[in-house]
């Protein structure tokens, strides 16, 4: 289970994992954290020295109710962003996390090597085109609505058979535009209530029927903190405990704010799996 990025063969057989990149003021863990050079470079540097194999930029809050921001201020957030890390850490595969073709298309032409796209094209009718003809892998999530209004939108005849069923259609769609690497996201907080993220992760290995490799991007979120009765920040350890059981049930790759920890994940997992 291979994908290229920029020529480079990435073996998903073996989990990755994949460091959060937020230049957002208003992200719901680190918003406002990295606004100058040093500090994204230096970010960025401990990340991919603890050992992420991607860097996910993100220039767009996608929390529940996060604020609009127009694509001028997603793109000036981002792309001087992705510029600096191509330069100073030019082997660095960066993910550019972004719903708008636009932004996805500036990020790829400054190199970046993988699209994320919380809505799986849903929200902007181009992307899937674009995306196509750039010939990047494309990370597509399961959401409803859009962040404003995601939160109203958690009602499912049959919660997997539903994600299931969206997935089919929209890889379906990405094959035609010649998308040839494709992973899927389950998009946990995503249009679903803190019971429905325990069910779809609990039943996660439903989604290899899709033939994808599949990311988990629980790190820090309310399903966590809420369940605890705690906060963001005080969530690293409830976000390991999950990880580990994302790997059990198929995960791939681990998007995640602490790359330290999820690397100890991936590395005991692998040892369990020896065995």
């Amino acid at each position: 289970m291979t994908i290229n990025c920029k020529g480079q063969l990435i073996d998903l057989s073996q989990p990755k994992v994949m460091g959060v990149l937020n230049v957002t003021p208003d992200s719901f863990y680190d918003g406002g954290t990295y606004k100058d050079k040093t500090n994204i470079l230096k970010q960025v540097e401990t990340m991919l020295n603890e050992g992420a194999t991607f860097i996910d930029v993100g220039g767009y809050s996608s929390r529940p109710g996060a604020d609009f921001v127009s694509e001028d201020e997603e793109l000036n957030r981002v792309v001087p962003v992705v510029a600096l890390i191509v330069k100073e850490f030019p082997e660095t595969l960066i993910s550019i996390d972004t719903f708008r073709s636009e932004v996805a298309k500036k990020s790829i032409e400054t190199g970046a090597a993988l699209v994320n796209d919380i809505s799986s094209g849903t929200l902007d009718n181009k992307m899937i085109e674009t995306v196509g003809k750039h010939g990047v892998p494309y990370i597509m999530m399961h959401m409803r609505g859009n962040p404003k209004t995601m939160q109203q939108q958690t009602n499912y005849d049959d919660l997997l058979k539903d994600i299931i069923r969206y997935f089919g259609a929209r890889i379906s769609e990405a094959h035609n535009a010649k998308i040839n690497d494709i992973i899927i996201d389950p998009g946990f907080g995503f249009a679903k209530t803190l019971e429905q993220n325990y069910k779809l992760l609990n039943q996660m290995e439903l989604l290899k029927i899709t033939d994808k490799p599949i990311l988990a991007g629980i790190s820090r979120k309310s399903m966590i903190y809420k369940t605890l009765d705690t906060s963001a920040k005080e969530a690293l350890n409830g976000t390991t405990a999950l990880n580990m059981f994302a790997l059990e049930k198929g995960a791939s790759i681990l998007r995640v704010h602490d790359v330290k920890e999820a690397m100890e994940c991936v590395t005991l997992f692998n040892q369990l799996k020896s065995n």
